[in-house]
């Protein structure tokens, strides 16, 4: 790592008693490797989200232009009517 750049990072107490006993129980060799696979795991996690998001998205504009969701509907009926008949039996009991 030739070019490595020093930086502080304020932590909460428990955050950094997590990293002390993450460093001394050795699953890293030091706190600076810990924060950088941290950061690493926190890239690709919203790299996966972007991803998602914009297939969710897609997903959405076929759902749109596909037509009128009559199957769908018709579930959407049957769920809420057993959530108010379960709504219904716990207020009555």
């Amino acid at each position: 790592m030739s070019n490595v750049e020093k930086i502080s990072v304020a932590l909460t107490a428990e955050m950094a008693i997590m990293l002390k006993e993450a460093v001394n129980s050795g699953a890293y060799a030091s706190s600076s490797e810990l924060m950088r696979e941290a950061l690493r795991e926190w890239r690709e996690r919203r790299e996966y989200r972007a991803k998602a998001s914009e297939r969710l998205g897609q997903l959405w504009d076929v759902g749109i232009t596909s037509g009128e969701a009559v199957e769908g509907l018709d579930a959407m009926a049957q769920i809420q009517a057993k959530l108010a008949k379960t709504t219904a039996s716990k207020t009555a009991a």
